[in-house]
């Protein structure tokens, strides 16, 4: 079917489009096409989204009627697929409904738990697919493909082995008696198999023993001139990247996207495809991308303790009490997180500076020396952390806002963003609504700038069909509506914008729910009556986001809170348990060179706080985009 596009507006998502081909049809780039879609700034597509494109450059283009294939690949001589993320999967239930072990889930996808998201795509078996996958959204080829068969060659100690592409491994092997039996170096040995290196040879597995006719294999080098990639979920990631005069390589392993290697490397995706055309046909698992060198990120300085300065506003100097009970309870906390980690082996050199007011502030910046630290946390305030990203220019050293989220912080890519902005929260209550939407009217209570609101109401214009929005100014404006054929009431969605309105929302959702069945209410900020009235807001089907929340029933949590208890004789207050978090959390991430930001990939839930960094932008800063969602269920 051939369909004429002109002055288009949007695109909506069909089964096979992604990011790049999108953008070439619109005559974009991918940059352009995210800028225009920042709720899909990861480049994780649904099937029916909807885009936001350029309108002066559409062309006429083909409507796919099938998915377009993708090459289905075969593990351990099984046949596999892939299925498209549906919300409210989880990884038990994608095991239950597949009939897969989750053993065998794990193997098939080694990054499952660390980035799971709605969208992402889940390798399976593909017997499994077909049977059980009903109306599941796939990627798989619209019939079955035979697996790739591989020359293999065995060798015996009494028959010597023939040359091929592979080799199955002998119990009397070494790596010196295969380099010399196929006249290969060890380093290569290594680059045609990532992770070779790190697990070492293991009788029966089998392994590369000669480069392939298509395969593209990265240029060997002096193993002292790897660079680490920073990706912590891999264990073979150093062995995967090589450094050139201007660029470095990267071997593509399973389990990589454009996005996540984008992030890894601080890249833009147009830099990417620019120095790597055979993109636009996919990313394979073996490519060997060019990669842009970056600026170096920053190395500790000499000596073993890591140093560490934490600025806190207690106001002794100025003589001023505002926030001095909150950097107090902040140390408190703070001091919990470095004894556990000294206690786990971590040396570290903590100073403790003043820094007073924001007037007063910059005095406090030569209590700090550039030429040896390692790391600051603080200062609470925007102005403040850009004085002192001015002061440390030079030595690039990581910098962590507790507080401070703002898009004019977003172009230093030595800051480390702590606080989920309001923008993140707004795209998961757009995401929460549609996924219960079925042609209600929906309330949105805003506060008195309407920025929240007003940036609901657009994503969710473009998110749902015939859309019926409202913003008010109070939950008391929000009504049942009536249905046109009966005269009944009807049930309504309402979504909460504003942060101090909660108790009146909650008791307006309440009303409503008892008047109507099926009345279901969002909220974008937490509010201590939600945690009051659970089982009324329940009816609602009340759903809402908190930067923070503590699992009483965790074991790490209840460990924490005990030791906190122990050594203040108290729990833990909201300050104290920021400081924690964010110390913990920053302490936990560095290893013994001080490359913190080759660990800015891994998410990590603390105690109270989920921390799932991401780069703001190509050499911009990392921004926490964790969360907790929580549901209350009639």
């Amino acid at each position: 079917m051939v369909l004429g596009v002109s002055a288009q507006k949007s695109h909506t998502v069909v089964q096979g489009d992604n990011p790049y081909n999108i953008a070439k049809k619109y005559g974009m780039t991918v940059d352009e096409l995210l800028k225009l879609n920042p709720k899909h700034k990861d480049g994780k597509l649904a099937i029916g989204d909807v885009l936001a494109v350029k309108t002066e450059k559409a062309v006429t283009s083909v409507a796919p009627k099938t998915a377009v294939p993708e090459k289905v690949g075969t593990i351990a001589g099984t046949s596999v697929g892939k299925i498209i993320l549906q919300p409210k999967q989880t990884i038990y239930g994608i095991t239950k409904q597949y009939r897969i072990s989750e053993t065998d889930l794990r193997k098939l996808n080694p990054e499952l738990d660390s980035n799971m998201k709605i969208g992402d795509e889940i390798t399976l078996p593909l017997a499994s697919i077909k049977k059980y996958g009903g109306d599941q959204p796939t990627v798989t080829a619209t019939k079955p493909v035979e697996a790739p068969v591989e020359k293999t060659v065995t060798a015996t100690p009494t028959t010597p082995a023939v040359e091929g592409e592979s080799y199955v491994i002998q119990a009397k092997d070494n790596y010196y008696r295969i380099t010399k039996q196929f006249g290969i170096s060890q380093q290569d040995l290594y680059t045609l198999n990532p992770g070779l290196e790190e697990k070492g040879l293991k009788p029966g597995e089998t392994i590369k023993i000669k480069r392939s006719n298509t395969e593209p294999v990265a240029e060997t080098t002096n193993p002292k001139t790897k660079m680490d990639s920073g990706n912590e979920k891999s264990s073979t990631a150093s062995s995967n990247v090589v450094v050139s005069d201007d660029y470095v390589t990267y071997t593509v392993q399973q389990g990589d996207t454009v996005f996540s290697i984008v992030n890894k490397f601080g890249v833009s995706i147009d830099e990417l495809i620019a120095l790597n055309p055979d993109l636009s046909k996919g990313l394979k698992s073996g490519m060997v991308l060019k990669i842009k060198k970056q600026d170096p990120v920053y190395v500790k300085k000499s000596g073993d303790a890591l140093s560490v300065v934490m600025m806190l506003p207690f106001g002794y100097s100025t003589n001023e009490t505002q926030y001095r009970g909150m950097a107090l309870d902040f140390l408190t906390g703070a001091k919990l997180a470095i004894e556990r980690n000294a206690r786990g082996g971590q040396k570290l050199d903590i100073k403790i500076v003043d820094s007073g007011n924001e007037a007063s502030f910059k005095n406090s910046l030569t209590q700090i020396n550039p030429e040896n630290t390692d790391l600051i946390i603080g200062p609470f305030f925007k102005s403040n952390v850009i004085d002192v990203l001015d002061f440390t220019k030079n030595q690039k050293i990581p910098v962590v806002a507790p507080f401070a989220n703002t898009p004019e912080l977003y172009n230093y890519n030595n800051l480390i963003i702590v606080e989920t902005n309001n923008q993140t929260y707004a795209d998961k209550i757009v995401e929460e609504v549609k996924a219960v939407y079925s042609d209600q009217k929906i309330y949105v209570v805003a506060d008195g700038k309407k920025e929240n609101a007003n940036y609901i109401k657009s994503g969710l214009e473009k998110a749902v069909k015939n859309p019926n929005i409202v913003i008010v100014n109070s939950p008391a404006d929000i009504q049942l509506d009536q249905n046109m054929m009966t005269g009944q009431s009807a049930p309504v969605i309402a979504v909460l914008a504003n942060d101090d309105m909660g108790e009146a929302f909650a008791n307006k959702m309440i009303a409503l729910s008892k008047e109507v069945q099926g009345v279901k209410a969002f909220s974008m900020f937490y509010s201590p009556v939600f945690e009051k009235k659970v089982d009324d807001l329940s009816q609602a089907s009340l759903v809402y986001l908190m930067d923070r929340k503590i699992n009483t029933d965790g074991n790490f949590e209840k460990e924490i809170l005990a030791a906190y208890k122990s050594k203040y004789c108290k729990t833990p207050p909201k300050y104290a348990i920021v400081g924690f978090d964010v110390v913990n959390d920053m302490l936990t991430r560095e290893n013994k060179k001080g490359e913190i930001f080759k660990q800015m990939n891994k998410v990590q839930t603390q105690l109270a706080t989920k921390f799932e960094f991401v780069k703001s932008k190509a050499n911009g800063a990392y921004v926490n985009t964790g969360y907790r969602v929580i549901r209350l269920v009639p």
